[in-house]
């Protein structure tokens, strides 16, 4: 199961976990301090030389050798990352260890290959069965609905499932989500299943969507490890999902040329099962999460204990609620194309736009920059997410609000360094339940945007409704991202100490 193509959110272990402390945020006025590094690094202070020292008749009156070990700083950046050996750095902080190096790691080629398999299937069957759907009944509500169960499920099997992976080994947690899946997709292709049964067979694949990204996510850290290389392979998982926006609904109209809907739900059979494969004998086994964490942390108030801790409970909203208002251009896209008398090559315009901006803002910011600096412009792009829809108030052209679609799939990268203190927050016991409710949110979220755009627009203009996202969408944020800061603030250094 991949991640599901959306707008943006707004995708061997370590030896022991990195400090949690190493990927939080800069507390607010702190002063630069020099690079993390891990001990005994000896560079930590270079030693200054005595040859450049003022000439002294004694050496020994000279300023003393510093001690590696006090010359270090007294407390290291807060969102230093440790890079990986050969890699070079970059401008503006630590270094980065680039796209590149994802891919050196064979696990993530594995991963990385299934996601894929599994991305057209899910694009190609959504397109296939709302055209099935259609034909069968010649209702456009069953049609539209068919696409929106790829939402609503989320948030069922999210909070219900979510303690599955934990509670289980991942791979098989992956392995059984792909086969589950499988199978619904192959009793959709039987040509006596009713119209209601391909209704309740699309919630079942959406119920457990979640469940697998969740784990997936979790998985990633024990492949990539909790630094950069966890952000980066996240990173290439989202951009492959957003870029599905782009070429799959073309490829499987394509394949609706030549086959018929249930053949071409067939193909997503097919890819599950090649998903599933590839995971169980392409990634290591390793045990149940929860079986290194102590029964009554991991099983009291399930759901509750990961939501109780005040870090994780903040994070998370900053996760769901840029989401939630970035959808709403695109959910009206189609009325606002009608509203401005633009082509139908326009509205096509409006619909490529924000994933693109998002590729081109996740690729930029993974490539470039440096994890520092992507954890310090986690706020300020969040806070920008939405500020171009203002551009809606003045009933732009195609040109205009296209490019205001660009600009906000841009702010889309903030989502990296979120990605890194989100990590860094989460207990590891508990990571494959946390990941698991956050992706069943921000999909809920993304769900509950559309449908809210859709009330509004019966009311108001459309391009008022845009323009006036961007407005409340932005304050909402504003109101995260103090959230946030407050955790900062309250535990100091410790940014783990976070509960409320």
């Amino acid at each position: 199961m991949p991640d599901q193509p959306t707008t943006p959110p707004r995708d061997p272990a370590p030896a022991s976990p990195a400090p949690r402390t190493a990927l939080a945020p800069p507390a607010p006025h702190a002063a630069p301090a020099p690079q993390a590094l891990s001990a005994p690094d000896l560079h930590a202070a270079p030693a200054p030389d005595p040859r450049a020292a003022a000439p002294a008749p004694d050496l020994r009156a000279a300023a003393p050798v510093p001690d590696a070990r006090t010359a270090a700083p007294a407390a290291p950046e807060p969102s230093a990352v440790a890079a990986p050996p050969g890699s070079l750095p970059t401008p503006g902080g630590a270094p980065s260890p680039g796209y590149r190096a994802v891919f050196s790691v064979r696990e993530f080629r594995t991963v990385f290959a299934a996601h894929l398999l599994s991305l057209l299937g899910v694009v190609v069957s959504e397109i296939a069965l709302t055209v099935l759907v259609y034909d069968l009944t010649r209702s456009p509500l069953l049609s539209s609905l068919t696409f929106a169960l790829g939402f609503l499920p989320y948030l069922l099997g999210g909070t219900l499932l979510a303690g599955v992976a934990d509670r289980y080994p991942p791979r098989r947690v992956l392995v059984v989500c792909d086969l589950v899946c499988a199978a619904c997709v192959a009793l959709m292709v039987v040509p006596v299943t009713p119209v209601a049964g391909l209704l309740v067979l699309r919630c079942a694949v959406a119920a457990v969507a979640p469940v697998f990204n969740g784990t997936r996510a979790a998985t990633l850290a024990d492949i990539l490890g909790e630094g950069d290389l966890f952000v980066l392979g996240r990173s290439l998982l989202r951009i492959v999902s957003q870029s599905a926006l782009l070429v799959g609904f073309g490829v499987g109209g394509v394949l609706l040329t030549v086959v018929e809907p249930r053949g071409a739900i067939a193909v997503t059979a097919a890819t599950f099962l090649a998903s599933a494969l590839l995971l169980r004998l392409g990634t290591r086994k390793r045990p149940a999460r929860a079986a290194a964490t102590p029964t009554a942390s991991r099983e009291r108030g399930g759901n509750l204990a990961v939501l109780r801790d005040r870090r994780v409970r903040a994070l998370m909203l900053l996760f769901w609620l840029p989401p939630l208002f970035a959808v709403v251009p695109e959910a009206l896209a189609a009325p606002y194309a009608d509203q401005a008398g633009v082509s139908t090559a326009a509205l096509g315009l409006l619909m490529c736009a924000l994933p693109v901006g998002t590729v081109t803002g996740e690729l930029f910011a993974g490539s470039r920059l440096s994890a520092a600096t992507r954890s310090r412009i986690v706020y300020p792009l969040a806070l920008a997410g939405v500020l171009p829809y203002l551009l809606y108030a003045v009933e732009p052209g195609a040109a205009l609000a296209g490019l205001a679609l660009l600009l906000a799939g841009a702010t889309g990268a903030y989502t990296l360094g979120l990605d890194a203190w989100f990590v860094a927050a989460v207990p590891e016991g508990q990571r494959g339940r946390a990941m698991t409710l956050m992706t069943a949110g921000m999909m809920t979220a993304q769900g509950v945007g559309m449908a809210g755009a859709g009330l509004a627009a019966e009311f108001l203009p459309v391009h008022l409704v845009v323009a006036g996202t961007g407005v409340v969408g932005t304050l909402c944020v504003l109101a995260a991202v103090l959230h946030v800061r407050a955790t900062e603030v309250r535990d100091g250094a410790d940014h783990h100490v976070t509960s409320g």
